[in-house]
């Protein structure tokens, strides 16, 4: 072989390797894009490969019980799930949960769009992207059990809503959701799942269902945090359809701020929720924040801090937990677990709740006994001070008029807003644990 063709045969082999770099890296795009992981060359992209960045969490809900009445699940109808991003990113994946089914569920066909409008079930232009699980277009899902799908190239905005709609065609039992999204999401009669006018879906849900979590592949992002809370978390008084709940304020502050950590936002709050018990049944329903931690905040994609809201349901639910060391000694166990992952803890003090139907002097107590513990630097790495933030400067028992929703327990939107502005920021930064 002379030189000149030696030359020449390198070349040529050099040629077939960017080649084949190229159709692995690149996604395609359209209503049957295929994953990242996909190989093309049909339609490339000039965005990063999915070698760059990192996957972070952008958005999730905490799985919280079976829906009531639906023993066969949403057989021949598209749930159209509407979700708000915390941070953006050039690709996105997502989880989808059979954790409370009673039979596997058979998914054929999913998608992934931005909303051409808040809470509208409209995809925007060329943004509809089919899903893959494993490089197939369906998945079945076995009972008590999740699933990732595989990566599609989207490129997803911060502070905006996504559709992600699923399709199943066969009875699959009772639907894994969680009942007080605070977001309005859609279902429509038949596979719908590409469709990107929102015509058919003309049944409205405020629950979301199946889909547990979303995440983006990012450079700006460098992790998440995970809000561990109960239904302030889960902002059950916010403006539905607003995006006002604490994690969502939150949010804004990390995208906004100079100098703040650029962080996903997961709110994993659940209604009810509390430190030590777990609801009826099995898997149980609204398990108690130390079943979950693993499921909802351990496994969270990027996680870098925690933020823990708990102990007001122990105290105020039957049966009342009246004695404040089984509540920090519950609410130590969790740091202690987040620990040996590395993770920081940053925990809330116990809002008042003086004027609630639940409340009693004897009550009150607990809790006072309990913020005292967590002020004293006994039991979270660092605290943010949410009873002095919202309480009543003349009755320090209640909440602050400007802040309460008007059940004298809940936050206004303001009132979550000020939740949000109480938070050290620098306190999320991920630096090593504290000795407890």
């Amino acid at each position: 072989m002379t030189k000149r063709h030696g030359y020449a045969l390198l070349a040529a082999l050099a040629a077939v390797v960017v080649v084949i770099s190229t159709a692995i890296y690149l996604g395609v795009g359209g209503s049957g894009g295929e994953s990242l992981n996909q190989a093309t060359a049909r339609k490339p992209r000039s965005a990063a490969p999915a070698s760059a960045g990192t996957w972070v969490g952008t958005w999730a809900t905490s799985p919280a019980s079976a829906e009531p009445n639906t023993p066969n699940g949403y057989a021949g109808m598209s749930i159209r799930n509407v979700i708000h991003t915390s941070v953006g990113g050039n690709g996105a994946r997502i989880e989808l949960s059979n954790l409370y089914g009673n039979q596997p569920l058979t998914i054929t066909h999913a998608s992934i769009a931005v909303a051409t409008a808040p809470s509208d079930p409209t995809a925007a232009a060329g943004s509809m992207r089919r899903l893959t699980f494993g490089g197939d277009t369906g998945v079945t899902i076995p009972v008590g059990e999740s699933v990732t799908s595989d990566p599609a190239r989207l490129d997803v905005p911060p502070a905006a809503d996504l559709l992600v709609t699923t399709y199943s065609p066969t009875p699959s039992g009772p639907v894994t959701y969680h009942p007080h999204a605070r977001q309005t999401s859609f279902l429509a009669r038949g596979d719908r799942a590409e469709d990107t006018a929102g015509t058919a879906y003309t049944e409205q849900t405020p629950s979301w269902r199946y889909l547990t979590a979303v995440d983006v592949l990012t450079t700006e992002a460098r992790g998440s945090v995970v809000l561990l809370g109960d239904s302030i978390t889960d902002g059950i008084t916010s403006t539905a359809g607003g995006n006002r709940r604490f994690p969502d304020f939150l949010a804004e502050r990390l995208r906004s701020e100079p100098g703040a950590p650029r962080y996903g936002v997961l709110n994993q709050g659940i209604s009810g929720n509390r430190v030590l018990s777990d609801g009826r049944r099995f898997p149980p329903d609204n398990p108690s924040a130390l079943n979950r931690l693993t499921r909802d905040v351990l496994s969270a994609s990027g996680v870098r801090a925690v933020v823990v809201e708990l102990g007001v349901n122990d105290i105020l639910r039957t049966p009342h937990v009246t004695d404040p060391r089984q509540i920090t000694d519950g609410l130590r166990s969790l740091v202690r677990q987040a620990h040996a992952r590395g993770l920081r803890v940053t925990g809330g003090t116990l809002m008042p709740f003086g004027g609630h139907r639940g409340f009693t002097s004897q009550l009150n107590a607990v809790r006072e006994q309990v913020n005292a513990e967590i002020r004293a630097g006994q039991v979270f790495d660092e605290v943010v001070d949410f009873d002095q933030a919202l309480r009543d400067p003349v009755d320090p028992q209640r909440l602050d008029p400007r802040y309460d929703s008007g059940d004298h327990l809940h936050p206004s939107d303001e009132g979550y807003r000020a939740m949000a502005a109480a938070l050290n920021l620098s306190h999320l930064r991920g630096s090593a644990p504290a000795r407890l």
